[in-house]
């Protein structure tokens, strides 16, 4: 082991990936670590992956960013959650929320009482128990000074990307630009020794973590770590991409809207507003998808549409040799639910927190590639269950309702049907409030539910509920919208003591 001593991390490839890795290692471990980050100029990146979920915030304070200086670099605007639009019915409306629901107990959730007062005649709608729902219906937002509200960002990817590397670059990190044009490689152990740029320089390392994207240079074109297709589940395999300019207030969520062949977002900025559809190319083909884009957008496109192709499914391991890949290069589960940077974070966390400074061992690599499988076959299920869950009557939404689903999912959904029971397990990143909103919003309706509401009566139980609702309306009510918050919030000055909330 100790002369495998790891030392020299080579990250290839930039874009968000690569720099949100930089940034951590440089910040945390760059003490003890020689990082070097290779990137061409003219390999371009994804970047359209401008919505985010809240541990977002968590892994800002890891990397010491003040919220407001993040903000203005990235032209960021505040999220709540995701409107969905059309997708068990046309003219549905839902609201999948970052906050909790009501007030739970140790013997059963929150919308168990709510089911018992429903069974009684009760009026209202689930949403109205949870503040971040309310506040992003009304268009507000606030970060009051006591208490705690549960929000993200939209952001520009592009702009994310060039601060992160300033940042690392004046942690030490060493940038260097140029192509990569093969992979030079043990041959005793088939780790990787150096990768050899198009001008013929060599970049050595111990470890090197994988950004490429797609083509997953290193741990597929090296390796050949292999590729579990899950197409079969969201045969999505197209998305459409262009900005616009923005035409409006900026509203605290991301509009996710289905369409006869899949769906299309739009996802609100300072500047400007990204707009994308994603679709099944065997249901839609490109010219009718990009016709459908351009006649969905507001104001005049500011770039020309951008075709990216996809397979959603992951690599078999994301961990091969000395070789860790991050994002598109270990796998990819469609954008749907914002995840994308959120799994790029956790691979990075568990990276540091396990960090093989004194060799790679077996057993470190098996459990590193067992969380990661784990944790994206749990975020698989959860966009699985918004298109399975669906009472459209095109062939694409009809062939997803009929079809097999995974073990795991099919559980989960049984549970729910027979007794409302939801829960959050040890790998999963959606909590019970997420999956209760996602399937009472796509119009599964239990059967049964605990009968805890009943010890309560049905008069206090009324009662309770009434002043839930009221306490959010007035929460609510209280808050300025959130263009007036995001404009007097990012004009306020940057202090040394301000951090992520």
């Amino acid at each position: 082991m100790a002369e495998q001593r790891i030392r020299k991390v080579v990250i290839a490839g930039g874009g968000t990936a690569g720099w949100l890795a930089a940034a951590a290692l440089s910040r945390q471990l760059g003490q003890l670590l020689d990082i070097t980050l290779v990137e061409s100029e003219e390999i371009g990146t994804i970047g359209v992956g401008e919505a985010t979920i809240p541990t977002m915030r968590a892994f800002h304070t890891i990397l010491g960013l003040d919220e407001r200086e993040f903000m203005r670099a990235t032209q960021a605007t505040f999220k709540l959650g995701i409107s969905f639009e059309n997708w068990a019915r046309d003219g549905d409306r839902y609201i999948h929320s970052f906050g909790d629901i009501g007030k739970s107990t140790w013997m059963g959730d929150f919308h168990h009482f709510w089911l018992a007062a429903k069974a009684d005649g009760d009026s209202s709608e689930i949403g109205d128990y949870c503040l971040e729902l309310q506040a992003a219906k009304a268009e507000r937002f606030a970060l009051p000074s006591e208490g705690q509200i549960n929000y993200a960002y939209h952001l520009d990817a592009g702009l994310y990307a060039r601060f992160l590397r300033a940042r690392s670059e004046a942690n030490g990190l060493k940038r260097i630009e140029g192509r990569i044009a093969s992979v030079e490689r043990d041959g005793q152990t088939g780790f990787i020794r150096a990768l050899v740029l198009d001008s013929g320089e060599r970049v050595e390392g111990d470890l090197f973590i994988d950004c490429t994207g797609f083509r997953g240079l290193l741990i597929e074109g090296t390796y050949a770590a292999g590729y579990e297709d899950w197409s079969h589940w969201l045969s999505t395999n197209s998305a459409l991409a262009v900005q616009t300019p923005a035409t409006g207030p900026a509203h605290p969520y991301t509009r996710a809207i289905a369409h006869d062949a899949g769906w299309r977002w739009r996802i609100p900025l300072q500047h400007r507003v990204g707009n994308g559809l994603v679709y099944a190319s065997d249901y839609l083909s490109d010219d009718e998808a990009h016709a459908r884009l351009l006649a969905t957008i507001d104001g005049a496109p500011l770039t020309e549409p951008r075709l990216i192709r996809f397979r959603t499914g992951r690599r078999r391991q994301v961990w091969m040799g000395n070789c860790v890949a991050l994002s598109l290069a270990s796998g990819f589960v469609e954008p749907l639910e914002s995840t994308s940077i959120h799994l790029i974070m956790t691979g990075i966390t568990r990276l540091m927190q396990t960090f093989p400074f004194g060799g790679i061992a077996p057993a470190l690599v098996k459990r590193y590639n067992d969380q990661a499988q784990a944790e994206l076959e749990r975020v698989r299920d959860f966009i699985i269950l918004h298109y399975h869950l669906n009472e459209r009557t095109e062939p694409f939404w009809a062939a997803r309702r009929d079809m097999p689903i995974p073990d795991t999912l099919v559980e989960r959904i049984a549970l729910f049907t027979e007794g409302a029971q939801a829960y959050q397990g040890g790998d999963d990143l959606f909590r019970v409030a997420s999956w209760v909103q996602v399937m009472l919003g796509q119009r599964l309706t239990p059967r049964d539910h605990h009968r805890l509401g009943s010890i309560m009566g049905g008069p206090q139980l009324a009662g309770v509920l009434t002043n839930i609702r009221s306490t959010i309306a007035d929460a609510v009510a209280g808050m300025p919208t959130h263009q007036q918050f995001l404009d007097r919030y990012l004009a306020a000055p940057v202090t040394a003591s301000h951090g992520m909330r």
